[in-house]
């Protein structure tokens, strides 16, 4: 008796049923089915929220988009490019897996799914300015010695981590000498526009004992990037330094995804053993794009319009920096935080502040008056300053906060001339030592100040 050979259908099913036991997911594919406003809406697709698709429409390049949510066999997608030609119908499917190339004696790769989001990674990456999706944008080239690896990473277990102890010199006289920062700690500054961020990140940048510097500049002009590039940076700082750009222009997926990147690439090369120092300008503009996105999917708003997820984005995000696993690398962060209005009590920077090891307050009063960089001494704070100096060094900024305090609180007094020498030996003193203290906290954007060097400029200021 004959066996019939078994139809294509048959095949096809066994092969399927072989894909599954083996784990291997089948490729699915969708229908775009609504376009609002930022958001795209497709039917048909079963992936996993963070996955990458394309959408397809004949006769155009696919664009790529972000399941950022779903609703029944609806699925949300976010858009990282222009939409401008799509239609009802299109094709949506998950983006190609990246495939490594294959080399002699290593040993084989495991597959990898399709959608998960991989960008370049390595040293090629020095020395370059790319954009959220890893493509150059300083006209140098593809960029070369990187691999492709997934942005998504597996928290690091608190207790593993080393606290912070060992001292950054920042090359910042006032930071140095009165708000210490520690490798692996993660500070804010505070300020609204115009103040002088950019030119402070710039000096850190330039001045900062770090082995890599990673800059993200995230939903900010894009008239800055090349000035931040060219100008502060310099080709010094630029040499060993990653840029990340993702401009006020770019969508909001991709200005998420810029500080994600910034992030993943400061972490891949602290796991290689290397001091890093990630610079993010800014983290308001992060929050932003997180709302923007929550909103357009029916989030509900919370408080000023920001929903819950953006202040449950900021830890996620911020909480990935700092020491190593058992004290191998670091990443030594400063973010950027826009005060609106210069309040201080702003949604977001209230949250940053909570999450940051320590805040740094530029004050518009201060930048108006010519003084640079326009720290607010005041109101600003190193949460770890205590672990990581000398007792004297700590009595030292601790007298000449108390001293400058001292005049800030009486000095209306001494302007309009109400105050007569002699009332109170104090002030006395803090108005003696205001010119000295004023010059001792203003610096050049091309000076450097080692930690040595404001410690002893400190002591000379107090005649201690």
């Amino acid at each position: 008796m004959s066996v019939e050979a078994p139809s294509a259908w048959t095949r096809f099913m066994d092969d399927a049923r072989e894909r599954v036991a083996e784990g291997v997911p089948l490729e699915t594919r969708g229908t775009l089915t609504r376009l609002t406003g930022l958001v795209l809406e497709a039917v048909g697709i079963k992936v996993p929220v963070g996955s990458q698709c394309m959408v397809q429409m004949p006769g155009r390049e696919p664009v790529l988009a972000e399941v950022v949510g779903f609703s029944a066999d609806r699925a949300f997608l976010m858009p990282a490019g222009d939409i401008h030609g799509l239609s009802s119908g299109a094709r949506v499917f998950p983006a190609a897996p990246y495939i490594p190339v294959p080399r002699l004696g290593e040993p084989p790769r495991p597959v990898q799914r399709a959608g998960v989001l991989r960008l370049p990674m390595g040293d090629g990456l020095l020395g370059r300015v790319v954009d959220a999706q890893g493509l150059p944008l300083d006209h140098g080239g593809p960029v070369q010695d990187v691999v492709a690896e997934p942005m998504g990473r597996r928290q690091i277990n608190a207790m593993d981590r080393d606290p912070v102890r060992e001292p950054l010199d920042t090359g910042v006289r006032a930071i140095n000498a009165l708000l210490t920062v520690g490798r692996g700690q993660r500070l804010g500054l505070f300020a609204g526009s115009g103040v002088g961020k950019s030119v402070l990140l710039g000096m850190m940048a330039r001045y900062t004992q770090a082995d890599v510097i990673v800059v993200g500049l995230i939903g900010e002009r894009g008239r800055e990037v090349k000035e931040f590039v060219e100008d502060i940076l310099g080709a010094e700082g630029r040499a060993r330094s990653v840029v990340v750009a993702a401009p006020a222009d770019a969508p909001p997926l991709l200005r998420m995804q810029g500080a994600a990147y910034a992030t993943a690439v400061a972490e891949h090369f602290r796991d290689k053993g290397q001091h890093v120092l990630l610079l993010m300008d800014s983290l308001t503009r992060y929050a932003m794009a997180q709302r923007e996105i929550a909103l357009a999917i029916g989030e509900p708003p919370a408080t000023k319009g920001y929903p819950p997820s953006c202040f449950a984005k900021l830890p996620a995000l911020v909480e990935r920096s700092g020491n190593g696993l058992h004290g191998v690398g670091s990443i030594t962060a400063f973010y950027t935080v826009l005060s609106e209005g210069d309040d201080q009590q702003d949604p977001i920077a209230d949250a940053a502040r909570a999450i940051l090891d320590g805040h740094i307050v530029l004050s518009r009063a201060l930048a108006e008056t010519g003084h640079f960089p326009a720290i607010d001494i005041e109101q600003s704070a190193s949460r770890v300053m205590h672990n990581v100096v000398s007792r004297g060094h700590f009595d030292l900024a601790r007298n000449f906060r108390a001293v400058y305090s001292r005049y800030q609180k009486s000095r209306d007094l001494v302007q309009v001339g109400a105050y007569m020498s002699g009332s109170d030996p104090a002030l006395d003193e803090a108005i003696r030592l205001q010119p000295q203290m004023a010059g001792f906290l203003q610096q050049d954007m091309f000076e450097a100040a080692s930690m040595d060097q404001s410690v002893t400029a400190m002591a000379s200021v107090l005649d201690r």
